[in-house]
């Protein structure tokens, strides 16, 4: 029955790759996915660039389960031997932009949630197909979380190989810059920022943070960017770089960034501090239904829209991590069906 209802899916698919979608400019995107809705007779809302569909049989006062993916993308990098917009299907894979992150999962947990639309189910269910996720933009997901109510879960669909992410690290960006005193390079003169930034570098290279997460790790810091000077004759009185901090919850984002600000020797400042680290327990129902159903528990180093959200959250979905944001970016279609299969089978195994 799955492979046979795939296609529609498939097609869905291909017309989103096709569609360029990147953060804040997904208008064309949530157009076409009303549309899709609209024509199998369901009744979607939308607010902005997300839109979401609630089950018919929804009542109040029972637990609530949110299903969640994107429809942004990240622009393409030159790299591409192909249109990426083009959306290319052979020997069993579908190449194109989003299609793995996270394309794969939007239809495949669209495709879970309409096999349910006629079924009573003891939970109520809603799906969301949101934006800015891949520039965590505060028009997404996080405008909209308001408009459910409470949730008791919210499973979020992005590339797991199926695999189950019962914890996510969180992400700070801090830009951080250190002074010097200008001179002539010729002469001994000056105090020279770059210099001075070197230790701090290292620092932060070095940094750590004792607490240790069992499914995520260390907190981890990266210098990523650096910029000074703007001669090559001066010595630079300034040196700007920034750090990516990935945290593990074991540690709140203002813990870290008040150590950093105490003990970095430099000045610091985080560009946001909404991004938290995400972790369930592991007592709830959809770990037990995981485990029951065989799905893999792991901890997962990126960041999604889980960062966002104050309720016991997962993050499953068809596709490789590692293909996402790459040149050639495809997806299997054995991947859509098994991811397909996987998240109605979760979903009949939830008990609250």
């Amino acid at each position: 029955m799955i492979k046979k209802r795939m296609t529609e899916y498939i097609e869905l698919l291909k017309k989103l790759i096709a569609t360029p979608s990147f953060s804040k400019e997904e208008h064309k995107t949530a157009e076409l996915i009303a549309e899709f809705l609209l024509n199998k007779g369901l009744a979607p809302k939308r607010y902005l660039n997300n839109i979401w569909i609630e089950h018919p049989a929804n009542r109040v006062g029972r637990p609530c389960i949110l299903l969640n993916s994107h429809h942004d993308t990240v622009k393409p990098s030159s790299s591409w031997h192909t249109d990426p917009f083009l959306p290319i299907q052979t020997n069993g894979k579908i190449y194109g932009l989003g299609s793995n992150d996270a394309g794969a999962s939007l239809v495949s947990l669209m495709a879970a949630f309409i096999h349910f639309y006629d079924k009573l189910l003891p939970f109520n269910l809603i799906y969301a197909l949101t934006a800015e996720e891949e520039n965590s933009g505060t028009n997404g997901l996080e405008s909209i979380l308001e408009k459910f109510g409470k949730l008791d879960l919210a499973i979020v669909g992005e590339p797991t190989e199926m695999e189950m992410a019962v914890a996510e690290k969180g992400l700070m960006v801090l830009d951080c810059s250190i002074a010097g005193i200008a001179g002539h390079a010729a002469r001994d003169e000056g105090e020279n920022a770059i210099y001075k930034s070197l230790a701090i570098i290292e620092w932060f290279k070095n940094l750590d943070f004792p607490k240790v997460s069992e499914f995520i790790g260390k907190v981890k810091t990266t210098v990523t960017q650096i910029s000074a000077g703007n001669q090559h004759n001066v010595v630079p009185d300034l040196c700007n770089f920034v750090v990516d901090v990935r945290t593990n919850g074991m540690y709140t984002n203002t813990e870290i960034l008040e150590y950093i600000k105490t003990n970095a020797g430099c000045n610091v400042n985080a560009r946001s501090l909404r991004l938290n680290s995400s972790s369930i327990n592991l007592d709830h129902p959809v770990v037990f239904a995981a485990k029951k159903t065989g799905i893999s528990l792991f901890g997962s180093p990126t960041t999604s829209d889980q960062a966002i959200i104050p309720y016991p959250s997962v993050k499953i979905g068809p596709g490789d991590s590692a293909r996402s944001h790459t040149a050639n970016e495809f997806i299997c279609l054995s991947e859509i069906e098994n991811g397909i299969k996987t998240y109605i089978n979760l979903l009949e195994n939830i008990q609250f």
